[in-house]
């Protein structure tokens, strides 16, 4: 009976220590190269009116034509800075003209027609006649408003009574002041006018600058490597510093696993937080420090690797020299 009883504890336990063997997480090798990563497109669309083909910058005029009259020279310089509608600015019905400051916007209206002019979204008019045409008798101008809060535009709307006639039109906002010349036929006219604005300071997309990965001639190899137990496959390749900032460099496969965090030993041994981040597959820490460890896991099954700083000579001849066992303090 007891024989019995000792044979089926023994294949209980059998049983148990192969179970643990099997829950165990297997350990794997990172490849040598990695696939970059697929270009996810937005979802989101973008329904702003944009040209069928973007509309070719306008080259500044600096007076036309030499002249050898003052109102030759006056003639010559309105003809070089008008502005006429092209093929490559429309958007559907919507003539889309490249701002410059100074330019004479040629507008073509027809009666019985409206022609508006839409001004950039969230632009305002200002002063106490932001609208001013040389010819208000023979020309209906008027203006409105669409969408609101940043989406909120002025549209200046204008019909002419009569064929044949033209003016100019001066429009005062709190971004820029325009200069349109309309200009009325019988049937033909231009149903929507708009702009399309060179990207301020503040609107063009700021782009974090990648980190500088000091040259090899800038690098100071004197920090070793001193592994606790199995050696980790997200284990450092090399480690160095530039008198200021601290690299570890891990093996290009760490984008298949988990990068460890860092943490650098105070005085007394204790882990401290530290200011790191990271550009590609090096951890790059802001500080030089003495002695560091990169930590993954929990418990019994956590993986350390310490970072410890050496004697300069002995780094240059060994860059990164490991040592397998126990930490040192």
């Amino acid at each position: 009976m007891k024989s019995l009883t000792y044979a089926i504890f023994a294949t209980a336990f059998a049983i148990t220590l192969a179970g643990c063997a099997t829950n165990r997480t297997p350990q794997f090798s990172y490849d040598a190269s990695v696939p970059p990563l697929p270009t996810v497109q937005a979802a989101a669309t973008d329904n702003t009116p944009r040209p069928l083909h973007v509309p070719p910058a306008w080259t500044v005029a600096r007076g036309g034509i030499a002249a050898g009259t003052p109102t030759g020279r006056v003639e010559n310089a309105n003809a070089a800075a008008r502005v006429e509608p092209r093929r490559e600015g429309y958007y559907n019905a919507i003539q889309i003209f490249p701002w410059s400051e100074g330019a004479l916007y040629q507008v073509y209206a027809a009666v019985g027609q409206i022609t508006t002019i839409a001004l950039e979204p969230g632009e305002s008019l200002t002063g106490a006649g932001p609208i001013a045409a040389g010819d208000t008798a023979r020309w209906i101008i008027g203006d409105t408003e669409s969408g609101s809060g940043a989406n909120r535009r002025v549209h200046i709307l204008v019909k002419p009574t009569r064929p044949d006639i033209s003016t100019n039109l001066v429009v005062t906002t709190d971004r820029r002041t325009y200069m349109i010349e309309l200009r009325a036929r019988e049937s033909l006219y231009m149903p929507a006018v708009a702009w399309a604005y060179p990207a301020t300071p503040g609107q063009r997309r700021a782009v974090p600058a990648a980190p500088i990965i000091p040259a090899e001639a800038a690098r100071n190899y004197r920090y070793a490597l001193q592994v606790q137990g199995d050696s980790p496959p997200w284990r450092p390749v090399s480690v160095f510093d530039d008198g200021r900032r601290v690299y570890v460099v891990f093996p290009a496969g760490i984008v298949q696993g988990e990068m460890p965090p860092i943490f650098v030993l105070g005085a007394n041994g204790e882990p401290q937080i530290v200011n790191s981040r990271i550009h590609q597959n090096v951890l790059i820490v802001d500080r030089l420090f003495g002695a560091a460890e990169l930590r993954l896991g929990s418990g019994n099954r956590q993986q350390v690797v310490r970072i410890v700083r050496t004697n300069p000579t002995q780094a240059a001849a060994e860059p990164a020299s490991t040592t397998t066992g126990g930490s040192s303090s």
